[in-house]
């Protein structure tokens, strides 16, 4: 089954992600890249005066309701909404394994992007497809050779 429109869940930091979406584009599958929303709303703490690392918590709580803040979370959460197939994009973190723990929840198709190496974690099982290599993802979201 072709994918519709794939939510691709991962990190900033990850080195591997605009090849992923590179990859997408080529492929013609629509996707939700969240470093470059449609409608502008990237959001990254440093915005909003976060910095890399451990925040005091009265500080996090004023920054989680900055407006900014919110524009983000609801662009990135009307993308999850509208998605049929999530994937995870390994190394990522909390963020992203909420997006994949809400899609499955959901009833979403999702896949994890494995790396190599993978840390092992047991709820990945709860994922419709572990995803070796981009190539394979591929051929799961439907992509023909």
């Amino acid at each position: 089954m072709r994918a519709g429109y794939v939510y691709l869940a991962s990190s900033w930091r990850n080195p591997l992600y605009l090849g992923v979406v590179a990859t997408l584009k080529a492929a013609g599958i629509e996707h939700y890249d969240f470093r470059n929303p449609p409608d502008g709303t990237a959001f990254s703490w440093e915005q909003i005066g976060g910095v890399p690392g451990p925040t005091p918590l009265d500080v996090y709580l004023k920054m989680i309701d900055h407006p900014v803040a919110v524009a983000g979370f609801a662009a990135d959460f009307e993308a999850m909404q509208r998605a049929d197939t999530v994937v995870l994009i390994l190394p990522c973190g909390r963020s992203a394994h909420l997006e994949l723990g809400w899609a499955i929840g959901a009833g979403k198709r999702t896949a994890v992007l494995l790396d190599d190496p993978v840390t092992p974690e047991l709820m990945y099982r709860a994922v419709d497809y572990l995803a070796p290599s981009l190539f394979d993802l591929l051929g799961w979201l439907g992509v023909e050779d």
